[in-house]
């Protein structure tokens, strides 16, 4: 992770998992959504994209409107981020992070989440500074990884190739490497057991737990 690659924003940082690689942008907005106005607590939301040569074939702007894809992938990181944050704590402020793919190899809206929220916590360290605020708005570490079985191998944070061909495939979202927030587990292929998605979810975690320290060391160990 590479925090302040981005000057402008409150939080910035360049995650690189591979050949995926993810630009998260965190802005910081002195208002928040109209259905919230009056109740004294904030708002984290995220957008996401795929550049237009982040895969092997150009990918058209979306111009027009986001595609359901991609609407699901936004969604999956605001929740997981809203799910970390102190919303009450924050005040009637809001977050925004922009998290855009420059080059995809596969886990990208996971990668998202793991810069995302780095981007979000510099952000927040700011917004502290500047508002006074003397309690913590950050619930824990919060990282995600895909896993999946591929050629009868379970997989950690499949590449493209892997993840093409793979029996099942599963997005794992959690806190401090042992809390669930949430799990996307599909069979491709059939159907898995009980004793797999159990393997999958341990080897997820001991992922996200090596991708906490990563986040641990570009942020120097506190969070805000």
């Amino acid at each position: 992770m590479e925090t302040g690659f981005v000057s402008h924003p409150e939080g910035s940082v360049l995650i690189r998992c591979g050949n995926t690689r993810v630009l998260c942008n965190a802005t910081l907005d002195k208002d928040v959504p109209r259905w919230l106005k009056g109740q004294g607590k904030g708002w984290v939301t995220a957008e996401y994209s795929l550049m237009p040569r982040s895969t092997n074939t150009r990918v058209d702007r979306e111009r027009k409107g986001v595609s359901g894809r991609t609407q699901e992938i936004q969604r999956l990181i605001g929740r997981s981020l809203r799910a970390a944050t102190d919303l009450q704590a924050m005040g009637e402020r809001q977050i925004i992070v922009d998290c855009d793919v420059i080059e995809a190899d596969g886990g990208t809206r996971t990668a998202a989440i793991t810069g995302a929220f780095v981007a979000l916590a510099l952000a927040l360290r700011k917004l502290k500074l500047e508002a006074g605020i003397q309690v913590p708005v950050l619930k824990g570490w919060l990282a995600a990884v895909s896993v999946g079985v591929s050629d009868g191998i379970p997989v950690l944070d499949l590449c493209y190739e892997e993840d093409s061909k793979a029996g099942t495939d599963m997005n794992v979202v959690a806190f401090d490497a042992d809390r669930l927030v949430e799990v996307q587990g599909t069979a491709e292929h059939g159907a898995y057991s009980r004793k797999e998605l159990d393997a999958l979810l341990d080897l997820a975690l001991g992922g996200i737990a090596s991708l906490i320290e990563v986040q641990k060391a570009a942020l120097g160990g506190e969070l805000p």
